[in-house]
C-alpha cells in the first residue's frame, strides 16, 4: 500500500490559530452505532429499526436552549459532532444542529468543526453533505491497519473500506485524524512500529493512538476476565508506549497529550479545551459539560438512555440528570488531572488561584528528582515522558 498524496495545507488557511486560550466548546452526543464494539464502554446503542432523526434534532435543539440559558452568551471556539457514530446522521441532521449552536451562542467563522465517523458508514455524498453544512474535520475511527486485527476488535470495515474513507476525507474536508489501538493481544513492538509508520504515511496531521484497556461490563472485560483474552502487561505496554512517542516524534507528529500526536498547529481544538479546563456544552444523552457561572464551574450530566432522554427533553426542555457545583478545590484537582495529560503543562498560577494553596514542596522535589515531572519556566509544569507512564500516581501525588 502506497503513500497518499501530501494534502494541499492552504485549505487550513481559513481555520483560525490556536490562541492558547481554553475556550468554550460545544460537544453534541448522537448515541446511536451500527454495532457495538465488544472493548467499548462510551454511551453508545444499537437500534434495528430506524431512528426517527427529525424528533431528536429538535430535542437537541430544545436541550440547546436550556444549556444557552445556564451559559449566558458565549463566542464558541469548537464543535464536536460525537458518539457513538455521528456519521449514521443525515446531512440535514447535522446542518440543523450547527445551525442551533448557531442562534444559540456567537459562532465565528473558521472554528474547527469535527465528527467522528466509522469507514463502515462512510459515503461520498454524505461526507460533502456534512462539509456544505461547515464540518471542517473529520475523525476516523480505523483503529487497526490489519484485517485480522479489525476483525477481532468488532469493526464493521475492513482495511480497504479505512483507506477508502481516509482517501476521501483528505479530499473533502481540510483537517482530519484517525484513531488506532495499540497493545492489542500478542502485538509485537515491530509489527505496531509497521503499523503506525503506514499509518503516518497516509498523509494525517492528527493521530490518536490509545493503548487498549479492558473496561468493565464490556465482552472484553468478561472474556478477561476468564483468561481468554490476555492483553501486554505493563511492562510490554511501556515498550509499545514508548516506540510510539520515538516514532511520532521522528515524524514531525510529536504528542501534545498523552494519547493524540499532530503536526504543529493541527492539534485538537476542541480536545485542547477540555484540557486546558475550559467550558463546554453537553448536548444530547450521556453528554457531559461545565460551565462557569460566577466564582462557580457548574458540572453537568445527562440522561444516558436515548429514549429516556428524549422524553425528558420532550417534557421538560433538557434531559440534564445531574447540576453540581464544584468548590475551588474540586475545580483545582480537575485543572491539575486535565493540564498534566498535556505537553504544554498546567499553568500554576491558575492552579495556585483555585487552590489557594502552593504544591507540597517535598512531593514537588521528590517528583522532579525521579524526573516524573519538570518545570517549564516560572510558570508551568508538565510531566516528562517517565511520568507520562505513570500520570494517575503523579497527580495524586500533586494533588495532595
Amino acid at each position: 500500500m502506497g503513500n497518499f498524496e501530501t494534502p494541499n495545507l492552504l485549505r487550513d488557511a481559513a481555520l483560525l490559530p490556536d490562541t492558547g486560550e481554553p475556550g468554550f466548546g460545544v460537544y453534541v452526543h448522537w448515541p446511536f452505532c451500527a454495532a457495538k464494539c465488544p472493548y467499548c464502554d462510551f454511551n453508545s446503542h444499537v437500534r434495528h429499526q430506524p431512528v426517527d432523526q427529525e424528533r431528536f434534532t429538535s430535542a437537541f435543539l430544545k436541550e440547546m436552549a436550556t444549556v444557552r440559558a445556564m451559559s449566558g452568551p458565549k463566542t464558541v471556539t469548537s464543535i464536536f459532532l460525537g458518539g457513538g457514530t455521528p456519521s449514521l446522521m443525515k446531512p440535514e441532521t447535522v446542518d440543523a444542529i450547527l445551525g442551533g449552536i448557531a442562534r444559540h451562542w456567537h459562532v465565528p467563522d473558521g472554528i474547527e468543526i469535527s465528527m467522528e465517523a466509522n469507514p463502515s458508514s462512510v459515503e461520498a455524498e454524505r461526507f460533502r453533505g456534512y462539509r456544505a453544512a461547515g464540518v471542517n474535520r473529520v475523525s476516523l475511527g480505523v483503529q487497526a491497519l490489519n484485517d485480522r486485527d479489525l476483525k477481532f476488535l468488532g469493526r464493521l470495515h475492513d482495511v480497504a473500506d479505512a483507506l477508502k474513507a481516509i482517501r476521501l476525507a483528505r479530499d473533502i474536508f481540510p483537517r482530519m485524524s484517525f484513531d488506532l489501538i495499540y497493545a492489542r493481544p500478542d502485538q509485537t513492538v515491530e509489527e505496531w512500529e509497521r503499523e503506525l509508520k503506514e499509518a503516518i504515511s497516509y498523509a494525517v496531521d492528527h493521530l490518536s493512538l490509545y493503548q487498549l484497556t479492558i473496561e468493565e461490563g464490556t465482552p472484553f472485560y468478561g472474556l478477561h476476565k476468564a483468561g481468554k483474552l490476555i492483553v501486554p502487561d505493563g511492562e510490554q505496554s511501556a515498550l509499545l508506549y514508548e516506540a510510539t512517542q520515538e516514532i511520532t516524534a521522528l515524524q514531525g507528529m510529536p504528542a501534545y497529550e498523552v494519547s493524540n500526536h499532530a503536526r504543529p498547529g493541527a492539534e485538537s481544538r476542541h480536545n485542547l479545551t477540555y484540557w486546558r479546563y475550559g467550558d463546554y456544552a453537553g448536548i444530547g444523552p450521556g453528554a457531559h459539560g461545565r460551565l462557569t457561572r460566577g466564582p462557580e464551574k457548574i458540572a453537568t450530566a445527562t440522561e444516558r438512555k436515548p429514549e429516556a432522554w428524549l422524553d425528558m427533553v420532550e417534557r421538560d426542555g433538557h434531559g440534564i440528570l445531574d447540576q453540581e457545583r464544584l468548590g475551588f478545590e474540586e475545580q483545582a484537582d480537575e485543572l491539575l488531572l486535565m493540564g498534566l495529560r498535556l505537553r504544554e503543562g498546567v499553568d500554576l498560577a491558575r492552579w495556585q488561584q483555585l487552590s489557594g494553596r502552593d504544591l507540597d514542596p517535598k512531593r514537588e522535589e521528590f517528583l522532579l528528582e525521579h524526573k516524573f515531572i519538570e518545570r517549564i519556566g516560572n510558570s508551568r509544569l508538565r510531566c516528562t515522558p517517565s511520568g507520562m507512564l505513570i500520570l494517575d500516581s503523579v497527580v495524586a501525588d500533586l494533588a495532595c
